[in-house]
């Protein structure tokens, strides 16, 4: 039986790597996105069991965040071990490795193509376990969002796949992520399009749709498929209460748009010291962990409870205000937390005291007190992220439960109108990045460009030539009937020149011109030539457009690495066919 050829795995990838540079490469992208999705739903288990093994060191039974069993001076203490080990653990590091979380991922697709630091999320397997289980007010979405995404992304670094493809495979990460992690896979790809990809595609749905449903079905193998909360059966049983939703609403945009702020600091707060910020932030939620100690982890013990109970109103009061603040007061410390978990426990204790007092003072207008804490959970959701799609599609699938979402669409609409511009909050990733100088909403043309990768573009019938050639040297270049001719200059130092073959065709012609040049020096040659500069064959079409821009000049040279310090001119791609590939796809 003969043997197949060493090379020919090597060449199918060449071609997987040419297909996936088109914007149409659904096939592949979807193969990428369910890879993506076991991977990221497999990362998912494995910080849920380690949040999990970490408590049983300290918390008895099997419930990570059974804060309230221990004794009150050890789990006031627990806040200042945890700052401190997250402490010692980044203070060496530069601050570049200690952005975190889901706003890191969005910095990433918006600015990096979706390339993700490997010190940045070994760092958040460690700032996203201690952090919870430490007793800090922390979730585990933002992490798991961070570690999916960046494990979805070395997917396409190690396979150097074009980086369009990584951008799709972050936004898969994210889906599989809050996946995994709800058991909400709709709301999770909504989540990845309306939160971190900021666009909407039909390529880029389906393979993000892929990647949510593996990471959902990894997570059920381990978990189950029931929902992450136990929420019973509600409906809107009258009209009247449609007022007080509307002024419940109106309370969470408020406190929405104050945790965001919160959140962001003061330029005063980054002059103080990180030691004593962190000690700042561990005294203050050991300080209210001594008597209320449902502070502390996630809250989602506490949250179940609100939902299917009813829960002293002290205790709502403090997780609906002082457990919100608490965790913006991590973030503005300096303490990269996670934010979704909290978000939603505070929202609903907002719902639930809102629906105490209504059922209180006005039992004949607030007739269904237990839907407020369903309601105000996704309202806080989508007024604190601006994302009200994702917000209602994870309070249906929370719910499984279609006869709330009349309510919970005036709910969460009322929330985000009052947040954003009561409070002009324009989302807590996008307030976040924008109070660090930073804008990564991208204008329709570069997002378009962002889509699609250099080799769907460029020009690859050139062949490479010295400078000055003779006449049958010149008739041999014209042989293939290239497009494009790369004139290498003598001194390696200066960039490479294009030049049209047609025109050293036609002077090939000319045998007047012959006569007069025994050797052709390819500058001389009439024509138009252009500088050229170089950018890789993985490039999107919008760092293309982006080097053009900034060298000045109208043409690159698409270049890649064969083998170690060798590197192969793939092909011209020119800022007309850039843009004339816009047109004719817009």
């Amino acid at each position: 039986m003969s043997r197949v050829p060493r090379f020919v795995p090597r060449l199918n990838l060449e071609r997987f790597r040419r297909q996936l540079a088109s914007v149409d490469a659904m096939p592949q992208l979807c193969l990428l996105g369910t890879l993506a999705g076991i991977l990221t739903g497999t990362v998912m288990v494995v910080f849920r069991l380690l949040l999990e093994f970490g408590a049983l060191f300290f918390i008895p039974g099997d419930n990570p965040e059974a804060f309230e069993t221990l004794p009150p001076a050890f789990r006031a203490g627990l806040p200042l071990i945890a700052v401190a080990l997250i402490g010692i653990w980044l203070w060496p590091q530069p601050n570049r490795a200690l952005k975190m979380g889901i706003g890191h991922v969005i910095e990433r697709l918006a600015y990096h193509q979706g390339k993700m630091p490997l010190r940045n999320w070994i760092n958040q397997w460690w700032v996203g376990v201690i952090s919870v289980i430490g007793g800090l007010s922390a979730g585990r979405e933002g992490p798991a969002i961070h570690l999916g995404s960046a494990a979805s992304s070395w997917i396409g670094s190690r396979l150097r796949l074009p980086h369009n493809s990584l951008r799709v495979l972050v936004a898969c990460g994210t889906a599989a992520g809050i996946s995994a992690s709800f058991n909400t896979p709709i709301a999770g790809v909504i989540f990845a399009m309306e939160v971190v990809m900021m666009e909407y595609t039909i390529a880029g749905f389906m393979p993000v749709i892929l990647a949510a449903t593996m990471g959902a079905l990894v997570s059920w193998t381990v978990y189950g498929a029931e929902p992450a909360f136990s929420v019973p059966p509600l409906q809107l049983n009258s009209l009247l209460d449609l007022p007080w939703i509307v002024l419940t609403a109106l309370v969470v945009g408020v406190l929405a748009g104050g945790f965001v702020r919160l959140a962001q600091g003061h330029a005063s707060i980054a002059r103080i010291p990180f030691a004593l910020r962190l000690a700042i932030v561990g005294s203050l939620t050991g300080a209210v962990a001594w008597w209320y100690p449902q502070v502390q982890g996630i809250g989602y013990d506490s949250l179940e409870q609100m939902l299917n109970g009813p829960m002293a109103l002290d205790v709502l009061l403090v997780l609906a205000v002082i457990k919100l603040a608490l965790t913006g007061i991590c973030l503005a410390g300096g303490v990269p937390v996670g934010v979704i978990g909290p978000m939603l426990v505070s929202g609903a204790a907002v719902g639930a005291v809102m629906g105490m007092v209504g059922g209180t003072l006005l039992p004949s207008v607030v007739t269904t007190p237990n839907l407020y804490a369903v309601l105000g959970m996704a309202a806080m959701m989508a007024a604190a992220l601006q994302a009200p799609l994702a917000a209602l599609l994870a309070l249906l699938e929370l719910t499984r439960n279609s006869a709330i979402m009349l309510p919970g669409m005036l709910a969460v609409v009322v929330a985000v109108l009052t947040a954003r511009q009561l409070c002009r909050c324009q989302g807590f990733f996008l307030s976040s990045l924008n109070q660090q100088g930073l804008h990564p909403l991208q204008q329709p043309l570069m997002q378009a460009l962002s889509r699609v990768a250099v080799p769907a573009v460029m020009e690859r019938n050139l062949v490479r030539t010295p400078r000055v050639i003779d006449h049958d040297r010149a008739k041999a270049l014209l042989d293939s009937k290239p497009t494009w001719l790369v004139i290498m200059q003598e001194d390696r130092d200066k960039p490479p020149l294009a030049m049209k073959a047609a025109h050293l065709a036609r002077v090939l012609h000319d045998e007047a011109w012959l006569a007069e040049h025994e050797q052709i020096d390819l500058e001389e040659v009439p024509g138009q030539r252009l500088d050229l500069a170089p950018v890789h064959l993985e490039a999107t079409l919008s760092e293309a457009y982006d080097t053009l821009n900034e060298s000045g000049l109208d043409a690159l040279y698409v270049e890649h690495t064969t083998a170690p310090m060798i590197r192969k001119i793939s092909g011209i791609i020119t800022r007309e066919a850039i843009e004339n590939y816009y047109r004719r796809k817009r």
